[in-house]
């Protein structure tokens, strides 16, 4: 399948951005700030993408969500490294996400990353080429002129309806981070089970800024986490990891998706978690073949 063209027009790109965040909202087994899904079923897990449109075309292809009992779990989006005269563009790769989660409601999964955090509360941040929330705005102004702040709001109000976690029916919870031992006296485990405030996402201390934001994961933290949310495993991003799958002890894997080593997990139906058999079944997102029709 093709992936959906990014609307050029401010007016229809603001109005498709509201639209996806609502039905992010009432996506069928959230919670507060999770998705439980309550039926078993593949889930196609990626990592960080960072504006890597054709391993999003491939990672899609592989979800096949023609399929109503498939889904797909995204991150990372945005403040890609190539720039357009000096402008992130990654803007499109968010409006091409609203797009497939109108077009697959309750199937599209887009948890909220730490750059998506950054860009929503305009804090700086950095993929090695300058301030990128600086250059994603200049982006959205080169393509939507006087009316880029109508696209910046919606925007702001995607990244907003944006889960922390999917948690499938197996007891996998799939999420872009969690927090650094060294401070978990201070993250709020509850967090999942409600809307997040503005206090959630500030930093140092917010609970998803440190959940986003999180390295360093141990078995101990884990074991925690595990026990607080009633889960067996973890599948995160954030972290570059060679070969783009690492194992972090008996709890987590870490993926990447961002390049030419990047990789997708499918968690299949009734397979509990076991960290080096997906590291074994990671997908190299190489081998699939980019679908015809990216860039439309």
């Amino acid at each position: 399948m093709s992936l959906p063209s990014a609307p050029r027009d401010a007016t229809e790109a603001a109005a498709l951005l509201n639209e996806a965040a609502a039905t992010l909202l009432n996506t069928p087994g959230r919670q507060g700030s999770v998705v439980r899904l309550a039926d078993q079923s593949r889930t196609t897990v990626s990592g960080d993408l960072h504006d890597h449109l054709i391993n999003l075309a491939r990672i899609v292809s592989a979800a096949q969500l023609d399929s109503p009992a498939n889904h797909v779990v995204v991150q990372e989006l945005i403040h890609g490294p190539q720039l357009t005269h000096g402008c992130d563009m990654s803007h499109r790769m968010l409006l091409r996400i609203a797009a497939l989660v109108q077009a697959y409601p309750g199937q599209v999964h887009p948890l909220l990353g730490n750059h998506e955090l950054a860009q929503l509360l305009r804090r700086g941040v950095s993929k090695g080429g300058g301030n990128s929330v600086e250059q994603f705005v200049s982006g959205l102004e080169m393509v939507f002129a006087d009316e880029a702040q109508l696209v910046s709001d919606a925007i702001d109000t995607f990244i907003r309806a944006m889960p922390l976690a999917l948690i499938t029916a197996e007891g996998i919870c799939c999420a872009h981070s969690m927090p650094e031992p060294r401070l978990m006296g201070r993250f709020d485990t509850e967090v999942l089970d409600r809307p997040l405030t503005d206090i959630d996402r500030d930093g140092p201390f917010g609970s998803a800024f440190l959940l986003t934001w999180g390295r360093g994961h141990d078995d101990e933290s884990l074991d925690t986490l595990a026990e607080a949310w009633r889960v067996e495993g973890f599948v995160l991003g954030h972290v570059h990891v060679d070969m783009g799958i690492a194992a972090r002890g008996r709890r987590a894997v870490i993926l990447n998706s961002e390049d030419d080593y990047g990789v997708l997990v499918q968690l299949l139906p009734n397979q509990p978690f076991e960290a080096k058999g997906l590291k074994q079944a990671a997908v190299p997102l190489q081998s699939i073949a980019i679908p015809e029709g990216v860039f439309s």
